[in-house]
């Protein structure tokens, strides 16, 4: 016999122990498993080192989809499955619901032998491969490319080196590329401070750690992190969608990979601290990386209550580029929330297809 059942105890201290007893079991299971992600039916179409080209499988009749394809490239040091987390709360899932021909570059994990890597390797040997594999299946020359926070600055770097190779529409999310304001929030100010020294965290390591960086991003905002994540799981165990969207949020969250490290010390020396890129100074293979050269049409999107990415450091963009057509959308949200939350689907995927769905045909 069960304690909770003894006749002793009243019936309603049953009950109420036996919903802590199921809480604390769902609560449990939730925070020391993996979710089931990425389920996007989806064939792998061309690698290259770590990297991995997807291309996801259509499911609108060919003649009734976008002409232009639609290319996603994702931060460095995180799982590009953020934009694929789970049925019903997938962006990919989404745009190839609304006829995109949809393609993802997964960087994989840089082992030790990958430490040199810097921007240049991405953006002049990944990038422009990936593209001529994407171009010879669709069959199109034009493309659509969307970047995501450090996949932005991949993005953007491309769009101005090679302005003439197809790129039609250009979509930066979250993309940090302005490092003017020293006190902004987000790493700018951590990352200035003269007692900071990434050479070191590169020679310790070879690639920075990904759980260094994730400590890093989450000490920005440590209680909310830390502690409140989970009470409020805690206080929704009883409500299945939510527990099953926190758990798909964790298993990615936990998910970490390292970064390059010669990637790394460009991002911090060259950019946050040098801001060589918006003021034109970023040389990329003896190549000057000038965002005046972008002529692509524009669509920049900005979390409101981003404190990884400041606005301050996305919104300049917008008077540095030639872009004829060029849009700069804020949204609510944060950071991650953005494009995975609760409100993504109504605040900011529509607003992405209906850009984005003029500028494909």
């Amino acid at each position: 016999m069960s304690f909770l059942s003894l006749p002793m105890i009243p019936p309603a201290l049953q009950s109420e122990l036996q919903r802590i007893e199921e809480n604390t079991r769902t609560l449990l299971q939730v925070s020391t498993s993996r979710a089931t992600v990425a389920q996007t039916p989806k064939q792998v179409i061309w690698t290259l080192n770590k990297a991995r080209l997807y291309r996801y499988i259509p499911v609108v009749p060919a003649e009734q989809r976008h002409k232009v394809p639609l290319f996603l490239v994702f931060a460095l040091m995180n799982r590009p499955y953020i934009l694929d987390l789970r049925p019903g709360n997938s962006f990919i899932e989404y745009m190839v619901k609304q006829g995109y021909d949809v393609y993802l570059l997964d960087w994989g994990t840089p082992g030790p032998e990958d430490k040199g890597l810097k921007f240049d390797d991405y953006v002049l040997d990944y990038l422009p491969r990936a593209m001529r594999k994407l171009k010879a299946v669709s069959g199109s020359e034009e493309l659509s490319m969307l970047g995501w926070c450090i996949g932005a600055i991949l993005s953007t770097i491309y769009a101005a080196l090679r302005p003439d190779d197809g790129l039609k529409n250009l979509l930066l999310l979250t993309a940090p590329l302005d490092f003017t304001d020293k006190q902004a929030g987000g790493f700018v100010r951590w990352v200035n401070d003269q007692a900071f020294d990434p050479d070191k965290i590169i020679d310790a390591f070879g690639n920075v750690p990904g759980e260094l960086i994730d400590y890093g991003a989450k000490a920005l905002k440590p209680v909310e992190n830390y502690i409140g994540s989970y009470l409020t799981l805690w206080d929704h165990l009883d409500d299945p969608r939510i527990v099953q969207s926190w758990h798909a949020m964790n298993t990615w969250v936990t998910d970490l990979i390292p970064m390059a490290g010669a990637t790394y010390r460009q991002l911090i020396q060259e950019l946050y601290r040098e801001n060589r890129l918006i003021q034109g100074k970023l040389i990329i293979r003896g190549e000057r990386v000038d965002l005046s050269r972008i002529r692509a049409n524009l669509l920049n999107v900005i979390a409101l209550a981003d404190h990884i990415s400041p606005p301050c450091q996305s919104e300049s963009i917008m008077t540095k580029v030639s872009s004829q057509d060029q849009l700069l959308l804020k949204v609510k949200g944060g950071h991650i929330g953005m494009m995975a939350g609760s409100g993504a689907m109504k605040y900011t995927w529509p607003h992405i297809d209906s850009w984005l769905a003029a500028r494909s045909e």
